[in-house]
Order: structure tokens, then sequence, then C-alpha cells
């Protein structure tokens, strides 16, 4: 056998084996590829609150439809320099309940926001 033939086979030998080794990690993730991921469990958590503003009042409404309670916070930015923001006090929403909470300022409510905490 000449040089150049057996360089070639040597080669062709080498691309055989690389092959033959890679072949069974091909094969499985053409497998896994028929396959869904499994679905992460993320735990549902959070009232769903709906807040108004009307003038000087505001008001919000948070419905808990999750079996574990949630403990909401009603903030309000008033618009005025002079008038004091305001974080209400912590309340604790449990399974199917739904709460109200109130806050007001001296003039006009700039904003209104809502914040859930796990207990």
């Amino acid at each position: 056998m000449r040089p150049s033939n057996r360089r070639a086979a040597a080669g062709l030998l080498a691309v055989a084996a690389v092959a033959g080794l890679a072949a069974p990690a091909v094969a499985e993730r053409a497998a896994d590829a028929g396959r869904k991921p499994a679905a992460k469990k993320v735990a549902l958590f959070g009232s769903t609150c709906r807040t108004t503003i009307d003038g000087s009042r505001v008001v919000a409404y948070c419905h808990n439809p999750y079996p574990e309670s949630d403990l909401v916070r009603l903030h309000t930015e008033c618009d005025r320099w002079w008038d004091i923001d305001a974080d209400g006090s912590p309340v604790e929403v449990g399974p199917a309940q739904t709460v109200r909470l109130t806050d007001r300022c001296w003039k006009e409510v700039r904003s209104a926001w809502v914040s859930h905490h796990r207990m």
C-alpha cells in the first residue's frame, strides 16, 4: 500500500471510530427530543387587587383565590409635597377571602398600590 493510501485509510478508521463513539449520544438526544420537558411546579400565590382613586380617597379590594394566605398592604403617595405619604398596616387575606383597604390624602392622590408578602 502506498503512503497516501495508508494515510487515507487511517483517517477513515479514525472518523469511523469517532462516529461509533458519538452514535449513542446522538441517538439519546434524538430520543429525548420526542419527550416533553418536565413542567416545574410553581406555587400559585397572591391576591388579585383592584385599586380605585377618587379625589383624595383610595379604596382597594383584594381577593385571594389560592390556598395559601397573603399579607397585603396599601401604599398611598399624595400629590402635594406637604401631604404625608402612607403605608397601611399589613392585612391577612386568607384563602377565598376578600378584604377592603382604604386610605386618603388631604388633597389629591398621586398613586396607590398594593404590596404582597408570603406568610
